[in-house]
């Protein structure tokens, strides 16, 4: 049956089953199973334990309803395996099969090897120009990973997922490599891996910092891009999937498998934090026609891919060459099955769709109850976890923020802005800013969808780190050899005075209180609140607002490098937190419009600094860069004073009957206890320039 000469003489012992799709060990032996609508016959290719010698190529001797399938007995977990799929090489028809490579399982539970860089991987020889000048027969076996049989069972104990409310969520975005790699404590085998993250020591430094979920850039099986490893770069963010299933090898700790991010994942519940996944679902690693055929294209790329008019090319709304096709109902039912696996086999609590407009997308279209959506929703598994959207995309009418289906998050891209844009001095933003700080009712009160739907951050691993906002007018991305090209140019950032590194103490100060300003206005507004890991102990990529191909020290955390302003700072993260956690004026799960409470007061008031109601002339005057608001219910109010001037304004505070104001944050000094202090009997406040303030009053008037 297609036995290689020489080799031991495998053969399938059963037909198998066209389900479940990928390679599943009973306990006997192995189903094999490969959904392919344009293949005309499929090799399954074994592979000794280093990966390099192939044993034995046997045909899948059945094919139901699009799917090759066949049992094999004596095959168990730990053997090595690919795919060579046979069928038309015609470009034109939009057909790209190629036998003569290698194919990644896209069910794969886990890979072996990384990718060897060379034209081999290719379906097609490459020119001069590296023109598409026909089928390379070269076999590229030795180039490519391995997919590994897994015996995926594991014994998870009284694991207990957090399943923390939406409106009581924190998240920390980390990365698995950045947040662990210089961590003096762990072992060096631990350095940048899952087992580095499930180390009690790093686990420790996030729960007392407050946050109640991680959200782990990509973590699933991605390669670094071949013009990077030329360049003596590394794709570092990882949003370069190929493999949906399957962890990334290289965060796995030498010797370990599947089970390390398991271990990983089970701490964190036990430290009652969540762990979400940020996953990439609108493309591959395969990129455009002349990229490199790894698994999909070689398999099916007619049903894989959104092709374009002329199916040589792909429909690209990502920017990476080319799109997954979810309206296939095979595609879609890969999407859902790695998602079901990620919750139901890994425990996570959730996920972030990276680029996530295109998957609501019919070509030009972006529909919000459209296709995968509809999925989604319906899923008795994936409905009840957390899902967020990066409500963007490259392709028309692309930026979705506040158009996603209700049960969904968005990464709010104007909170961020229109935050620091207050901050650093820019005028007429007094009243978007006040829309921002109550959640965004203008984007997300509709269809029933709440405050939380709204992920507010200043700072996200696409961008300037927050110390690097304040530090610094310009980008400075020379290290990524494009001519400081990448990245965005407009970040309403200011250096406070110096560009960059910088012993001034005057500059410095100002700086701090920035930070302060600005990480406490996330954590203070409506909605869910997101932190930059690395943000609370002042990490810097020295300007660099575009590091993904940095695996250095410009993006991992400096643990040993904390001086006394950051732990200053990573102090004052954790009070305002602790203060946010504590008071569910805070952490509403309703939009505020002035409504009043039960004993007669507005749920939300805008105060001018004299105290009286601000009016229209005051939102639409450009030169409004102080505002109050007063958020109140039955058990009190809290005060919060914003002065983006230059200059001291003096606040009258509003009246009421009770023990007297208490302050809990104040940027200019540092402060932030949730435990209150009293502050002497006064009729004003003096509020710094540049800074803000938060007073409670435990009893109303």
């Amino acid at each position: 049956m297609g036995t290689l000469v020489g080799i031991r003489n495998t053969t399938f012992t059963k037909p198998g089953l066209p389900f479940p799709l990928g390679a599943t060990w009973d306990g006997s032996g192995t189903n094999f199973a490969l959904f392919s609508a344009n293949a005309t016959k499929v090799e399954l290719c074994l592979f000794d334990q280093t990966g390099r010698r192939e044993l034995d190529r046997v045909l899948l001797p059945e094919h139901t309803e699009e799917v090759w399938h066949g049992y094999l007995a004596e095959v168990r977990p730990g053997q090595l395996y690919g795919y060579r799929v046979h069928g038309p090489y015609a470009p034109e028809a939009g057909h790209r099969f190629n036998p003569n490579k290698l194919l990644l399982d896209p069910y794969a539970l886990e890979l072996r090897g990384d990718l060897r860089w060379h034209d081999a991987a290719f379906g097609y020889r490459i020119g001069g120009a590296r023109a598409d000048l026909g089928i390379d027969r070269r076999d590229s076996a030795f180039v490519m990973p391995k997919c590994v049989v897994v015996d995926p069972a594991v014994t998870w104990g009284n694991d207990i997922r957090p399943r923390t409310a939406w409106q009581n969520t924190i998240i920390y975005e980390a990365h698995v490599k950045g947040l662990t790699a210089r961590h003096p404590a762990l072992p060096e085998q631990l350095r940048g891996t899952f087992g580095g993250l499930a180390d009690l020591r790093v686990i420790d430094h996030l729960v007392k910092l407050g946050v109640t979920a991680v959200e782990l850039m990509p973590v699933q099986t991605f390669f670094d891009d071949r013009y990077l490893i030329e360049r003596g770069l590394k794709n570092f963010w990882g949003y370069n999937t190929i493999g949906f299933f399957s962890p990334a090898p290289r965060y796995l700790s030498p010797g370990s498998n599947l089970h390390e991010f398991k271990l990983m994942v089970r701490r964190l519940h036990e430290a009652d934090i969540e762990v979400i996944l940020d996953v990439v679902y609108n493309h591959t690693a395969e990129g455009n026609q002349m990229g490199p055929t790894l698994s999909f294209r070689g398999i099916d790329n007619a049903s894989y891919y959104m092709l374009a008019d002329d199916r040589r090319y792909y429909f690209d709304t990502t920017g990476c060459g080319n799109t997954l096709n979810l309206r296939h109902q095979r595609v879609l039912q890969m999407v859902m099955d790695s998602l079901r696996y990620w919750v139901e086999q890994c425990h996570v609590d959730g996920f972030r769709f990276d680029l996530a407009s295109s998957l609501g997308r019919d070509r030009e279209t972006f529909e919000p109850d459209g296709v995968f959506f509809g999925a989604v929703r319906q899923d008795p598994v994936l409905s009840t976890v957390k899902l967020i959207a990066e409500p963007w995309d490259l392709g028309p009418d692309g930026y979705q923020v506040g158009g996603f289906p209700p049960g969904w998050a968005e990464w709010n891209g104007s909170f961020r802005d229109v935050v620091r844009g207050f901050w650093k001095g820019n005028e007429a933003l007094a009243g978007k800013l006040a829309g921002k700080l109550l959640g965004s009712s203008d984007l997300f009160e509709k269809r029933g969808r709440r405050p939380w739907s709204s992920v507010n951050f200043v700072t996200a691993h696409d961008g300037f780190t927050l110390l690097d906002l304040v530090s610094f007018n310009h980008k400075h991305n020379e290290a990524n050899q494009e001519d400081n090209r990448d990245g965005h140019s407009d970040n309403l950032s200011w250096n406070c005075g110096s560009e960059g590194q910088t012993d001034d103490p005057q500059v410095l100060d100002l700086r701090d209180r920035m930070r302060r300003n600005l990480i406490a206005t996330v954590l203070l507004s409506q909605g869910t609140p997101m932190l930059l890991g690395g943000d609370e102990i002042g990490r810097s990529q020295g300007g660099n607002n575009n590091s993904y191909c940095q695996d250095n020290e410009m993006n991992w955390l400096k643990w040993d490098e904390i001086g006394e302003r950051d732990a200053a700072f990573r102090k004052f993260v954790s009070g305002v937190i602790a203060i946010r956690r504590s008071r569910p004026l805070l952490r509403l799960d309703r939009f505020l419009h002035g409504r009043p409470t039960t004993n007669g007061e507005p749920d939300i008031t805008w105060l001018r600094p004299d105290s009286e109601a601000m009016d229209d002339q005051d939102w639409i005057n450009p030169h409004t860069r102080t505002v109050a608001a007063r958020l109140s219910n039955s058990r009190g109010s809290l005060l919060l004073l914003l002065n983006a001037h230059y200059e001291t304004v003096r606040f009258a505070l509003p009246s009421f009957t009770g023990p007297g104001w208490q302050l809990l944050i104040d940027t200019a000094s540092g402060t932030a206890s949730p435990l209150g202090g009293e502050l002497p009997k006064s009729e004003a406040w003096e509020l710094d320039g540049r800074s803000l303030v938060v007073l409670e009053a435990p009893h109303h008037a």
